[in-house]
């Protein structure tokens, strides 16, 4: 069996965060009206920071505001594609291309594990050469409508290494019988870094730099 090599996405992967940028991309070219709402993102982004809800449902009311609160899969599908073509021209970044090679080339299969949306995150993974998706999942209606609403856990902190757990057994690999390369930028993935037989900080912000120097994970910059 190949060992892992497990990757976050955005700020590790790519050069900035890609979920609100996705919102507006979809916006365009769905429903271009719904761009007067755009304003609105920034109340619910401080209703997150003030903690009155939490960062699932910051993720869903944002998506209503700027997509609708369903949308056929069909009209995302090309989305997500002309999205995932833009984020691979402009906005990956030349080290992560060239330690996916190197993780590819030993033999890894590789997996990306992001809070980000699957509904597009599959379309620039597949790009990437990754192998597998551990993504937040939506729920789809009974009319393959795409809802507003996120199906299970938020793939971020904790609920990411669950979602990574819950993956493997889903796949038949048994922990103990590979070895998991992990990489990613934010400190809000120690608890994946923690369970990882090597963690590794890539274009880390502050806090993990310090985690990292604390920890003595190895630090890339993928960034400079």
């Amino acid at each position: 069996m190949r060992n892992l090599a497990i990757y976050d996405m955005d700020r590790t992967v790519t050069r900035t965060g890609t979920y609100t940028p996705f919102l507006i991309h979809a916006a365009l070219r769905l429903a271009p009206w719904r761009l007067v709402l755009a304003p609105l993102v920034p109340l619910v982004m401080l209703a997150y920071a003030a903690r009155a809800i939490s960062r699932k449902r910051l993720k869903e009311w944002n998506q209503a505001l700027l997509i609708g609160r369903s949308v056929q899969r069909a009209r995302l599908r090309p989305v997500a594609d002309s999205y995932a073509e833009r984020v691979l021209r402009l906005n990956v970044l030349p080290g992560a291309l060239a330690q996916i090679a190197a993780d590819r080339a030993e033999g890894r299969r590789l997996v990306l594990a992001t809070a980000s949306y699957r509904l597009y995150v599959e379309a620039i993974a597949a790009r990437l050469g990754f192998d597998d998706v551990i993504a937040t999942n939506s729920i789809a209606g009974l009319d393959d409508r795409i809802m507003a609403r996120i199906d299970g856990e938020n793939c971020y902190g904790p609920d990411k290494l669950r979602m990574i757990e819950a993956w493997l057994r889903a796949e038949g690999i048994e922990r103990a019988a590979v070895k998991v390369r992990f990489y990613s930028d934010h400190a809000s993935d120690a608890p994946v870094m923690e369970w990882a037989d090597e963690a590794v900080a890539a274009n880390p912000s502050p806090p993990l730099e310090r985690l990292a120097a604390r920890r003595g994970w190895r630090v890339e910059r993928w960034d400079r």
